[in-house]
């Protein structure tokens, strides 16, 4: 057995001897279905379908039909297990804790046979007593239930009224009830995704044992107090004593590079005690500020503290602190009704751009911290300065939000309700709570993070009745909305985070949101808050068809993904525009039709007796609609920033949807196989259709390499719209791509992603 032993805290005095030890409990697990009729390994952090995979006994998921082909291994009710041995002498140990970071979803846990507790929510971190039934030789057990199912008991249970919408529309193939389970919501399907509602435990479980008290957790924020003109640090710490008499000691905070060294005295009673700690930097001190991408550097400070307790007990962390400040702006503005709504950081308004983030994949143990990198990297790269999580998906791990940090990523922080109404039963409020508070413990010391969002269109929802709610009936949902977005939801980021500000939905009207009772007649207003916008009839090409809104959250435009994208999840019968796969891949209602018209309306759509090409050049002009658009809707609302036209204006956020993909399939996104698409700028008097004098271009490419860096000097016989470099399936980035070649040659740089060779290119 492959032992992961940390050693967490140690004690000083005459003899060294460890007082908490933890144990991962990572690596190999046995997975059962509910029938025992099949057993095989699966690794942990992990999911059944990727155990499945790995083993060869089911395709890649993404493949084809697969994701109804699968729809099985949702349905059925899976088994994790394990036997281990405790690598240290359990019982010399106090208290000793099973914690689980991330458990997808609904499971009840059994430890030596016995059952110590149940899960229900994929976003809380579970922590279970296990000192009275902790052995040497151990076994545990995570029985799951299929989360589809469980979603539909708990809707049947909701008896007293409905709590819509039951199903997704048919066009995406999804399961019903996800609003009723703690869970990934777009794993039950979306106008993007597929459905591949997962199971398994998709973050670490550990064993921590420990003596005399043992730090849970620790966070922190800085705050800039005006009237002082001076930072301080609130340090928020959470202890659990399991010494029969009170712990003293003090705490020893130290930041060296702000010459920041404070020492409190502290007495901690038996039991889970919290530690409040109040840092005040000198304001004699200079505090670099950490500023977003394309404002300043992104500075921050090692920070260290330090308990020394009673009976030698150092417990000590460290931390990487920033300091900023950031205010959501709503105030009059000349000459137009309404509010402003924009940000400002460290007391600077910040026009925020950039994009939407879905998860990465339907299967997050696919998600490498590599692939994260370079997802972010490529926003940084084409200049964006924001990402909005979407509520939607899931909260970020750890690495995400340190890279956004890193890298000066401003981020719109959602929680994870999207497009649906609620039940508010205890139950579920419960759960939603502890979510909540974790994730604002978890979140908060992040400067990226610069909003916290309650729930994604699900304002609009109620109040434009997408659901067809009787109108004596709105009372009852509009009371439920009130109840999690604000009451609880709200009441919880307001005590526990004073560091950014919090809006209960998006699209909403801020302030006058509030004003109106927490939901407004028209969330979509284009003199309050965000808002979403789409329009697929219009030409994208007319800007007057845009609103001039205070922010734009979300707009954007279908397109294909490239045909290396698509070869690796198809067949030959599939490579049509109207084949069934190219039908069932679409989970867009008309998606496919309303592509064709906006490429038409400016483009001679592909026509050739090569059915293949006509596949080929038909997804290329998708896809050169899509980048056509969102430009021309994103410099409509950079230009909105400083005008007021017809009382509405003065923009301050333009964020795309979307910028990743979740599979090989129609969608928003302008990442797809991790390709970045920068296009030069260019504008054109006329549609290309009726452009006089464009002919067929000839274009070749010479490819040689200079380091890891692969040049490709390209000579066109012709000018050549929008020029579309393509290596298949090797990852990897162009220094320019999609563009328009007016002069004969041309040089463009390939940045691989991994080690390729020349003639992989070729």
């Amino acid at each position: 057995m492959r032992l992961h032993l940390l050693l967490l805290l140690a004690l000083c005095g005459a003899g060294t001897a460890a007082a908490a030890l933890s144990y991962s409990l990572r690596g190999n697990w046995s997975i059962c279905n509910g029938n025992g009729s099949l057993e095989l390994p699966g690794a942990v952090p992990g999911c059944v379908h990727s155990a499945l995979f790995q083993l060869g006994l089911i395709q890649d998921s993404y493949y084809r039909f697969n994701d109804l082909n699968y729809r099985w291994v949702s349905l059925d009710n899976w088994t994790y297990s394990k036997e281990f041995k405790i690598p240290f002498e359990i019982s010399k140990w106090q208290k000793v804790n099973l914690i689980l970071e991330g458990v997808d979803t609904v499971s009840k846990i059994l430890f030596n046979e016995v059952t110590i507790g149940e899960t229900d929510n994929m976003f809380n971190r579970y922590s279970f007593d296990i000192t009275n039934v902790v052995r040497d030789v151990n076994s545990i057990e995570l029985r799951f239930q299929s989360a589809v199912l469980y979603a539909a008991q708990q809707s049947k249970a909701h008896t007293r009224y409905q709590v819509p919408p039951d199903c997704p529309p048919l066009v995406q193939k999804g399961e019903c009830h996800v609003n009723f389970v703690r869970k990934e919501q777009c794993s039950f399907s979306w106008d993007w995704g597929p459905s591949f509602p997962t199971q398994g435990i998709w973050k670490d479980v550990r064993i921590e044992a420990y003596n005399i008290c043992h730090l849970n957790y620790f966070t922190f924020s800085p705050l800039y107090d005006k009237s002082a003109q001076e930072w301080n640090l609130e340090i928020e710490s959470a202890f659990d004593v399991v010494s029969s008499k009170p712990v003293g000691g003090q705490v020893i905070v130290a930041i060296p590079k702000l010459q920041t060294q404070q020492t409190y005295n502290i007495e901690l009673q038996p039991g889970k005690r919290i530690v409040e700690l109040f840092v005040n930097i000198s304001k004699n001190i200079t505090v670099e500020t950490w500023w977003p991408h394309g404002h300043g550097n992104q500075t921050g400070y090692n920070m260290t503290i330090l308990f020394e307790l009673d009976g030698g007990l150092n417990i000590e962390k460290s931390a990487k602190v920033y300091f900023r400040t950031v205010e959501l702006i709503e105030e009059p503005i000349k000459g137009s009704p309404g509010l402003s709504f924009y940000f400002k950081i460290n007391g600077f308004p910040i026009f925020l751009k950039g994009s939407n983030w879905i998860p990465a994949d339907s299967f997050q143990d696919r998600v490498t911290s590599e692939l994260l990198r370079l997802l972010l990297q490529s926003v940084v790269d084409a200049n964006m300065n924001t990402l909005r999580v979407w509520g939607g998906g899931i909260y970020e791990r750890d690495e995400f939000y340190e890279l956004c940090d890193e890298l000066g990523i401003m981020v719109w922080q959602d929680f994870m309700f999207a497009c649906a109404l609620y039940p508010t039963d205890q139950g579920f409020l419960d759960s939603v709570r502890a979510e909540v508070a974790y994730q604002i413990k978890r979140l908060k010391s992040h400067p990226s993070v610069i909003i916290w969002s309650g729930n994604n269109e699900n304002e609009e929802a109620l109040m434009m009745n997408w659901y067809h709610i009787s109108f004596t009936d709105r009372p009852i949902y509009i009371k439920d909305y009130v109840t999690l977005y604000v009451k609880n939801i709200g009441g919880l980021v307001l005590a526990g985070d004073k560091s950014r500000p919090f809006i209960t939905s998006s699209p909403t009207n801020g302030a006058e949101t509030v004003a109106e009772g927490w939901v407004s007649q028209n969330p979509n207003s284009n003199y309050f808050g965000d808002v979403h916008f789409y329009d697929y009839i219009s030409g994208c090409w007319n800007w007057k068809v845009f609103p001039k809104a205070r922010f734009a959250s979300e707009y954007g435009y279908q397109s294909w993904p490239s045909f290396s994208t698509l070869e690796k999840v198809s067949s030959t019968e599939d490579w049509s525009f109207n084949s069934k796969f190219s039908l069932h891949r679409q989970h867009h209602e008309g998606g496919n039709k309303q592509m064709l018209y906006q490429a038409g309306l400016h483009f001679k759509l592909a026509q050739s007796t090569d059915p293949l090409r006509t596949f080929k050049d038909t997804i290329y002009l998708t896809q050169v609609m899509q980048a056509q658009c969102v430009k021309t809707e994103t410099e409509f609302y950079r230009r909105s920033r400083s005008e007021i036209v017809d009382q509405q204006g003065h923009t301050m956020g333009a964020l795309y949807w979307q910028l990743n993909d979740i599979w090989q399939a129609p969608s928003w996104a302008s990442l797809a196989d991790h390709e970045l698409l920068s296009p030069t700028n260019y504008h054109f008097l006329s549609s290309l259709k009726e452009a006089v004098g464009l002919c067929k271009a000839q274009i070749t490419a010479i490819i040689s390499q200079q380091g890891d860096i692969f040049v490709f000097d390209l000579e066109t016989t012709a000018v050549a719209p929008f020029v579309w470099l393509d290596v298949g399936s090797i990852p990897g980035r162009f220094s320019d791509n999609g563009f328009l070649m007016t002069e004969k040659t041309r040089t463009i740089l390939f940045y691989p992603w991994e080690p390729t060779s020349k003639n992989e290119l070729e």
